[in-house]
């Protein structure tokens, strides 16, 4: 069985290569992603090769095996899971649950995660948007663009807040930036770095970084 710390290694790693597809990840990314010195990254993924969880060399990096990916992919499924149980069923604000998640995700058995599954409706995505892997590990395909990318003076919907940190997700709520929600990109100024959009409650100027946060279909 898989330790908490492996499931939390596979996790980085997969969210890492999606990044940057078809290469390793270097070392320093996947020990920034962790809070861990290089070293103590090193050490453990030298041993998860060992288990056929991925392939490592040195000052290369990591790259997930299909045993590593399939792992990866269903602590993904729990995650996001128990996030939708936490808003729909536990009434919890959406902007405090990703803590609570990361440590529910190792401990729920697989038989109440399906319970789980069965009881929100078998939802396809979490509350910020993010796909839910299905039961056999695959994805739904989404076609996405952030709000500095997609067309102008179109009405859009919001499908996905990548910034899962609790201030972000306040500042998202706050100014009504969150999934289903209807938007339109009034202009871009790409010398100032930032957007003017429209929401149900006025306009709104956003910086480009927050922007790039916001995907809509």
């Amino acid at each position: 069985m898989a330790t908490t710390t492996i499931e939390n290694y596979v996790k980085a790693i997969f969210f890492a290569e999606q990044e940057a597809p078809n290469r390793p990840v270097p070392m320093g990314i996947i020990s920034k992603a962790l809070g861990v010195v290089p070293g103590t990254a090193t050490t453990m993924v030298k041993a998860m090769a060992k288990e056929k969880l991925l392939e490592y060399k040195p000052r290369v990096g990591a790259k997930l095996t299909t045993k590593g990916t399939k792992l990866a992919i269903r602590m993904i499924r729990r995650h996001r899971l128990i996030e939708v149980f936490l808003v729909e069923v536990l009434k919890l604000d959406w902007g405090e649950i990703h803590e609570d998640a990361e440590e529910l995700e190792h401990v729920v058995s697989d038989r109440i995660l399906e319970k789980i599954d069965e009881l929100c409706n078998y939802p396809e995505f979490d509350p910020h948007g993010d796909p839910i892997p299905s039961a056999d590990g695959t994805f739904k395909p989404l076609k996405h663009k952030s709000l500095m990318d997609c067309p102008t003076k179109r009405k859009l919907t919001i499908q996905r807040v990548l910034d899962q940190e609790a201030a972000f997700l306040k500042f998202a709520m706050d100014n009504g930036l969150t999934p289903g929600s209807t938007i339109e990109v009034l202009e871009r100024n790409p010398i100032a770095e930032a957007i003017t959009v429209n929401l149900p409650s006025g306009q709104l100027s956003l910086g480009a970084k927050v922007a790039e946060k916001i995907l809509v279909a």
